[in-house]
Parts: C-alpha cells; sequence; structure tokens
C-alpha cells in the first residue's frame, strides 16, 4: 500500500505540473491573440486616419486650386475686357507703350481705360493724357519728384486735396487710375485758365518757358501716337 501511493504522489505532481504549463501556454497564447487583434485594430485605425487625412489634403488642394484657376481666368478676361472698350487709337498707343517703355500691358489697361474715360467726361483728348503721363513719369506710377509730385501725372498732393475722391488712403495719388483721373482736371483747369494747349501745358509742369519747352515735348509725343492708327471719334482739345 505505501509503494501505491509512493507511486501515486510523483504521478500527481506531474499531472500538475503538465496542467500548470497547460494554463501557462494557453495564458501566453491568449495574451499573443490580444496583441494581434489589438495591432490589427489600432493598424485599420492607423490607415483610417491617414486615407482621411490624405483625402483631406486632396480636397483641399482640389480647392485652393479651383480658386486659382477662378482667380487667373477673372485676371484673364478683365484685361479682355478692357482692350475691347478701348478705341482703335487707344489700342495703338496701348501697344506703343508698351514697347517703349517695358511695361506689362496688363498693368497699362486700366490706365489707358482711365485715360480714356476721364478724358471724355472732362473735354480733354485721351491721347493727349497719355503723351502727358509718358514725359511726366514714364509710366511709372510710383514715381515721385523732388517737389512731391507723385504718381503716373506728377500731381502735388497739397494743391489738389480737393479733386480726390472720398475715401481715398494715405498716398491716393500713387494709385494708378486716381492719378490719372485727377491729373485730367487739373490739366482741364490749367488749359481753360491760361487759355490755350501751349500755355495750358506749360502751366501744368509749372514752367515758365517762354519757349513752350515742356508744351512742345507732350504735343511732339502727341503726334506721336496719332500716327500709330486713324483717330476716330474723339474730341480733340
Amino acid at each position: 500500500m505505501s509503494a501505491t501511493l509512493t507511486l501515486r504522489a510523483p504521478v500527481a505532481r506531474n499531472i500538475n505540473a503538465t496542467t500548470s504549463l497547460v494554463q501557462l501556454g494557453l495564458m501566453i497564447a491568449g495574451l499573443f491573440l490580444a496583441l494581434v487583434f489589438f495591432n490589427a485594430f489600432a493598424g485599420k485605425a492607423l490607415v483610417s486616419e491617414i486615407l482621411t487625412a490624405e483625402f483631406n489634403l486632396e480636397d483641399e488642394d482640389a480647392d485652393v486650386a479651383d480658386a486659382q484657376a477662378e482667380a487667373e481666368a477673372s485676371f484673364l478676361d478683365q484685361p479682355a475686357d478692357i482692350l475691347a472698350r478701348l478705341t482703335p487709337s487707344m489700342r495703338g498707343a496701348l501697344d506703343y507703350v508698351t514697347r517703349r517703355y517695358r511695361v506689362s500691358q496688363a498693368a497699362l489697361l486700366p490706365i489707358f481705360e482711365a485715360a480714356q474715360l476721364t478724358g471724355r467726361e472732362h473735354g480733354v483728348d485721351p491721347l493727349l493724357i497719355v503723351a502727358v503721363i509718358g514725359i511726366e513719369s514714364g509710366f511709372n506710377p510710383l514715381a515721385e519728384s523732388s517737389f512731391g509730385a507723385q504718381g503716373l501725372m506728377q500731381i502735388i498732393p497739397r494743391f489738389h486735396k480737393d479733386k480726390l475722391p472720398e475715401g481715398a488712403g494715405e498716398r491716393p495719388l500713387l494709385d494708378p487710375v486716381i492719378n490719372v483721373q485727377v491729373g485730367v482736371q487739373v490739366l482741364r483747369e490749367s488749359i481753360r485758365r491760361r487759355g490755350g494747349l501751349i500755355p495750358g501745358l506749360q502751366q501744368y509742369a509749372g514752367s515758365s518757358d517762354p519757349e513752350g519747352a515742356y508744351a512742345i515735348k507732350v504735343l511732339a509725343e502727341k503726334r506721336r501716337l496719332e500716327q500709330l492708327t486713324p483717330r476716330v471719334g474723339i474730341k480733340r482739345t
């Protein structure tokens, strides 16, 4: 009987050890499977997040591209519209000025449109305005003289504040369109006060030269512009 008990004890210990090893193995396997599933789900979530971010970026890129395309189309349409509104003589002058002064046509178009509209409004030949701009500033809208004359038509701000539009900024005469609008009014007043084109141009320049050198330069430039295309329906000043 004692021998039987002696044999049963090691067998029991072996069974317990085996059971413990099996349980330990199952626990390890369970942990391994849990890690596998966790990584799988985490990986899917990460992939999903990356894809979402990528698609969002693609959407944003598409929005930016659409906005850029719309802006470019608007920029291209506007010059085309302005060019269509210019008279043949002004279009010829535009081509000449673009080449002579090496200025972008897109930058010149608003200036030429302002010269045409304001000239008609105040009875001043638009080509005369273009000639004055060429002599005064060479079509540099940021030009400023030692006397404080500013912009395309070299207007001295303190003398012509009454001609500025409401809501103008701190330096409105550096705006090409505003400068032309004000400059045309100053030119018209000078011509009327002095009773003629040549003395009016001299007064506009603030020149007391009896030979009228400034006026001669402006009128020579105007004649050059007139020869580019036939004049059509523009009142001469």
